[in-house]
């Protein structure tokens, strides 16, 4: 399978479980649709009004791009915290994904201490087409991260450290971030739905 899904496993040092599918998890929103717009790659708006439905999007889909991180790292370093709060910041293949790379986590007895920081983090386009949200298409904002787990251990049921000491603390992924809810929720219904591990030099650690 492709490194599509974007995620990062730290316990190996690998960028990707490859073995994870969006078939073994339970939310059925359909792949979404991300496709080239007009919108030049810019970082996100720090504005506080947005100036267009676009800038918008992206200040948005920023915001819970951060908080995809953050509730990730939360769910792997408490093992009795609830994964359905996976459901506030991803969806589609991401939160099958994540799921069952945290439950696998889980079951090993591995958790996580320290938190993931993000050094860079760019948006490279925006669309809002919400013609047929059934078939995915909706609106995307894809974005790219450079993320940096060098702060962040993983601990077996022993509590000693399992990372691989060849795991890389920095790499870059590219997510779309999308809004089945758009018509109803233009702003709270963001999730990141996709990601995809960037061959490209890594930002500099934290």
């Amino acid at each position: 399978m492709m490194n599509r899904l974007g995620l990062i496993s730290w316990a190996t040092g690998t960028l990707m479980l490859a073995a994870v599918s969006s078939c073994g998890g339970s939310d059925t929103d359909p792949p979404a649709t991300a496709e080239p717009s007009s919108t030049s790659p810019s970082s996100p708006t720090t504005s506080a009004s947005p100036s267009s439905p676009s800038d918008a999007a992206s200040a948005d889909a920023t915001d819970i791009v951060r908080n995809y991180f953050t509730v990730v790292d939360q769910l792997r370093s408490d093992p009795g915290a609830d994964l359905k709060k996976l459901r506030s910041v991803a969806t589609s293949a991401q939160l099958n994904a994540v799921t069952t790379l945290i439950d696998r986590s889980r079951d090993e007895g591995q958790r996580q201490t320290g938190t993931t920081a993000i050094n860079e983090l760019q948006v490279q386009s925006v669309t809002l087409d919400n013609s047929n949200p059934k078939a995915g298409k909706v609106p995307t904002v894809v974005i790219d991260v450079c993320w940096d787990v060098s702060k962040v251990d993983v601990l077996d049921t022993s509590g000693k450290s399992i990372v691989s000491p060849d795991r890389p603390d920095t790499g870059w992924t590219r997510y779309t971030v999308a809004n089945y809810k758009y018509a109803a929720d233009p702003t709270g219904g963001w999730r990141v739905a996709t990601g995809q591990d960037l061959k490209q030099t890594p930002c500099a650690a934290s």
